[in-house]
């Protein structure tokens, strides 16, 4: 995998680079930065010594002048480190930092403003399928998501059965961030059930069997450690009553595929669906990360009930996106986008579903998913200009 293209863009200056674990970063940087000064926080020694003393990162730059260049991996194992790195970006002006991290909540808590907006931000994210380009089967992204680190392995079913326990035993465990890993490891099986859906903090609670305040302190370590997420209802100048409620989904789809439980009443299709919602997730914010434009990520959903699974509004975006999981497409499965488009005819609207054609029905494109995944790419519009 180390040979695939990536969209993820490279500010000028100092930056940060963040991304789930597995995404790639490393691989990345050292790809762009081979002759840089590292400082690995992954490796026991390394962490040990700049956790004793973060000062020793000042001795290390200063016995190193001909570095400009330095990048820190997982910076947020010693966030302490940001007070060196804001200091020698005040001081010498040469200097260019590289910050990796996997998880912003102890950068958020104790560093990360430090650096006064002196350092841009970038994201790498599970890989998008034009980043795989012929390598890419939807069908096994359905099944396996697209993070680099399992794609790579030799046996990917294993790595990713063993993916979330490598954030619960070094990012939940190690750092502190859950008191009770039983209650936190419950609660990750009963918010599986919410992928693709509106989130029930209330019912999340019933079935893990904690207080909804924890609940609501566990979907937020989720988004710290880069996760999950929460999905947003589009309001602006709503025409309709709307709802209030967000949507949740992981940050990718075989994540949540390795944390949903199964049983005999769980039907195939059902699982599908919100995994395939959840990879039309997953590529949408990478294009939203990758762009380079002010541009966010919606859903809409009216108190009626009626719901548009992705709205992409910024200045050069304003498209709504419907996925079925379904190879046909009848005219009722358009009835949400054409509401939407009559509140907001500036929009463009199209369905996403599992046939082969594309097609354009009641002025609705309708695109095989396959096609939509494999021309998405940060540089194109979400839903094509020209119709084939």
């Amino acid at each position: 995998m180390r040979n695939k293209k990536r969209y993820i863009k490279e500010p000028a200056g100092s930056f940060f680079l963040f991304g789930p674990r597995g995404t790639g970063k490393s691989t990345w940087l050292e790809s762009r930065f081979k002759n840089a000064l590292w400082v690995n926080l992954l490796e026991p020694d390394v962490h040990r010594r700049f956790a004793a003393h973060p000062e020793r990162l000042a001795d290390l730059l200063e016995g190193s002048p001909e570095q400009k260049t330095i990048v820190i991996d997982e910076v947020q194992k010693v966030p302490e480190l940001l007070t060196v790195v804001h200091q020698f970006i005040e001081k010498k002006k040469d200097f260019r930092f590289v910050l990796t991290g996997s998880s912003s909540r102890k950068l958020k808590r104790s560093g990360m403003d430090l650096l006064g907006g002196r350092a841009a931000v970038a994201w790498a994210n599970p890989f998008m399928a034009s980043e795989l380009g012929r390598s890419f089967s939807l069908e096994e992204a359905l099944r396996l998501g697209t993070v680099p680190l399992v794609l790579a392995a030799e046996e990917p079913n294993e790595t990713l059965a063993a993916y979330v326990m490598l954030y619960v035993r070094e990012e939940v465990m190690q750092e502190g961030l859950v008191r009770d890993i039983g209650g936190f490891s419950r609660f990750l099986e009963a918010i599986s059930f919410s992928q693709a859906s509106l989130l029930n903090v209330a019912e999340v609670s019933r079935e893990c069997e904690v207080s909804r305040k924890t609940v609501e302190g566990y979907v937020s370590v989720l988004e710290d450690m880069l996760l999950g997420n929460r999905l947003p209802v589009f309001s602006r100048r709503a025409k309709r009553t709307l709802i209030k409620q967000s949507k949740f989904y992981f940050s990718d789809c075989g994540l949540f595929r390795s944390v949903r439980p199964r049983g005999p009443l769980d039907r195939p299709e059902e699982l599908d669906g919100a995994a395939l919602e959840g990879l039309v997730y997953q590529h949408l914010k990478a294009w939203v990360d990758y762009s380079g434009k002010k541009t966010s990520l919606y859903f809409w959903r009216t108190q009626s009930g009626v719901e548009v699974d992705f709205v992409i509004y910024g200045e050069s975006q304003f498209c709504a996106l419907e996925v079925k999981n379904s190879r046909t497409v009848n005219r009722k499965d358009l009835r949400a986008l054409k509401t939407f488009r009559s509140d907001y005819p500036e929009s463009r609207v199209a369905l996403l579903y599992r046939g082969t054609e594309q097609l354009l029905i009641d002025d609705v494109l309708c695109i095989p998913c396959a096609e939509f995944f494999q021309r998405l790419t940060p540089d194109q519009p979400v839903i094509p200009i020209q119709i084939a």
